[in-house]
């Protein structure tokens, strides 16, 4: 059983995460001010001191704790901690997101250093922006000088303030959408104290605004965290973290992509280069901004460059990657920029229409980014203005390559290194399908009888932008379980389905094909062709059909012919309207710049 200590938006994010899983765990609040919607977990309220944790611990059979809690809640931390240690309990710190420090703030390790910081500047006026938690620690400041509060606009606020004497009319209440900068300007403080909160204690907005005007910002550093804490920032190293340390959790395990395991050696392999230290872990951060830690298992120098790799854990994912050592051999070089050179077992660019020029390693967009950034970082780090060389290689690739349809695609000679978010979800059928079940009857008991289905992140990006007032639960992916997903969605009492669709999957969809993955079916030119000249496109265009690698490409080719898409989109709708006894259902073709 795992316990999440929670009260916080990181709270909130776990709670999501653990609830994919259908799996029963406990949520557990100081009070019971937030509300949440636990799916599968049970609910539970008021503090724990050692004796209390351990108790809980023991007797329900917790193997793996979630401190989802708030940065400075230190008292929990160390109990955490303790509770750890004592029974032997693995932790998974679930962390914000902190800017680096900006050192042009006034930093302090302690509100007692604060308050000499003010008095020993004369700063008679302080706006403290810090919570009603910290009202009887600034004691020493606001009994003797000018001091507003703001806080949380709640009952519990008040009684806490009036608890500590503070006075009422120098109390402001926090609501949604605050305009900072007009707040400041109004008050017009001496200077701004607050704790470093990261991003969802919207840190950097109070920063942005002070600073627009002039105003001093004292900052309270976070307090530091147990060593023995596992630290995540998001959703998915969460995920990955809990199936390793909890194995049977979830009822399949997640992974990385090609892409990010070709960062994280590229990462090392630099990091290694630049230090001469071996490295046996890299942190890289994914294309939502979170950061993950990987595993290195080889660091290999010679005296030009250094070679680190990464195996690839594609989870329960049918990856035939899976297993496969993606190496990064890295040097500096006097030419500027960043070189994607040739490595064996990554394939060669040799056709147009994937984005990548003609003689390039097969790099896809989004790991070439990642790689780039990683690099670009790391540079600015130890002051470096060197160029870059990158070479990936996967031993054995070019023989994986016969088992993939690279050779159709026009790469030759090994894989493609590929991901969009950097994360493998795992798409074996029967677990996958029963996740999306759990998914729909999530939305279902939010009170959703209209949900939308889509492929994955980029589809999901453009729905939302076209439903923005859909809560997220809405929104379900269906990978390449098209069928079964409209099968589910009517038989858990959805009245209203749209599916976003791209078109590679379109055109599979309108043969007749429930199933997308490319293990089942590859684009069929001859179907696309029947299509094309039902919707009298020009003789011109229907002929090229032959010559396309990608689907991605029709879009261009019939561009001025929108019959070929509204035909599809028909065709689309006809095989999917007879699995659904009561629902309606609406398609929508995402149109290829959105991705």
């Amino acid at each position: 059983m795992i316990i999440i200590f929670g009260g916080t938006t990181e709270g909130r994010i776990a709670v999501k995460v653990l609830d994919e899983a259908g799996s029963p765990y406990y949520y557990s609040t100081r009070g019971n001010a937030q509300q949440v919607e636990c799916r599968h977990g049970i609910r539970m309220t008021g503090g724990m001191d050692c004796n209390a944790m351990l108790e809980f611990c023991t007797t329900h059979d917790i193997r793996l704790i979630i401190d989802a809690a708030h940065p400075f809640a230190s008292l929990l931390h160390s109990t955490v901690a303790s509770v750890s240690e004592q029974l032997d309990i693995p932790v998974i710190r679930l962390e914000r997101r902190y800017p680096p420090r900006d050192e042009s703030l006034v930093w302090c390790d302690s509100f007692d250093a604060a308050i000499d910081y003010l008095e020993s500047h004369e700063i008679n006026h302080l706006l403290a922006l810090s919570g009603v938690q910290t009202i009887g620690k600034l004691r020493r400041y606001w009994e003797k000088h000018s001091c507003h509060f703001r806080v949380l606009d709640r009952e519990d606020s008040r009684t806490i303030a009036k608890q500590t004497g503070f006075p009422e009319k120098d109390l402001l209440f926090w609501h949604e959408g605050q305009d900072e900068l007009a707040l400041f300007r109004q008050l017009h403080p001496g200077a701004i104290l607050t704790k470093e909160s990261g991003e969802s204690g919207y840190y950097k907005e109070k920063i942005t605004a002070a600073r627009q005007l002039g105003i001093p910002v004292i900052v309270i550093r976070r307090p530091p965290l147990p060593d023995n804490f596992y630290i995540v920032n998001g959703e998915h190293g969460l995920r990955y973290r809990v199936e390793r340390l909890l194995p049977g959790f979830y009822p399949l395990r997640s992974g990385f992509t090609t892409g990010s395991c070709a960062t994280a050696a590229t990462r090392a392999a630099l990091q290694g280069l630049l230090t001469q230290e071996t490295q046996h872990s890299a942190t890289i951060t994914l294309p939502d901004s979170e950061t993950v830690t990987l595993p290195v298992n080889s660091c290999v120098f010679t005296d030009t460059d250094c070679t680190c790799g990464v195996i690839k854990d594609a989870g329960d994912d049918p990856d035939v990657t899976n297993g496969y050592t993606i190496l990064s051999s890295v040097s500096l070089t006097a030419q500027p920029g960043i070189q994607f050179l040739p490595g064996e077992g990554v394939g060669t660019v040799t056709l147009p229409g994937i984005g990548i020029p003609i003689g390039e390693p097969a790099i896809n967009q989004t790991p070439r980014r990642m790689i780039t950034n990683e690099i670009e970082q790391l540079l600015h780090t130890h002051g470096l203005h060197s160029g870059v060389s990158v070479r990936i290689s996967v031993p054995g690739g070019s023989e994986l390559a016969q088992k993939t349809f690279n050779p159709k695609l026009g790469i030759v000679g090994g894989i493609s290194i590929i991901g969009t978010s950097g994360i493998v979800r795992p798409f074996s059928s029967e677990a996958f399908v029963n996740s999306i079940r759990k998914e729909i009857q999530v939305a279902r008991a939010l009170g959703c009888t209209s949900i939308v289905i889509n492929s994955g992140a980029k589809s999901e990006n453009y729905l939302r932008s076209r439903f923005p007032d859909l809560p997220a639960q809405a929104f379900i992916h269906y990978g390449n379980y098209i069928g079964d997903t409209l099968r589910l969605a009517d038989e858990e009492g959805i009245t209203h389905i749209t599916m976003g669709i791209m078109i590679g999957k379109a055109v599979k969809l309108a043969e007749g094909h429930l199933d997308t993955h490319s293990r089942n079916v590859v684009m069929n030119r001859d179907f696309i062709t029947a299509l094309a000249i039902e919707s009298h496109c020009s003789p011109t265009s229907i002929s090229r059909v032959a010559e396309i690698t990608l689907a991605r490409e029709l879009w261009e080719l019939f561009a001025n012919t929108p019959a070929f898409f509204e035909l599809l989109v028909d065709r689309c709708l006809a095989v999917c309207r007879p699995i659904l006894s009561h629902a309606t259902l609406d398609i929508i073709l995402i149109p290829e710049q959105s991705s």
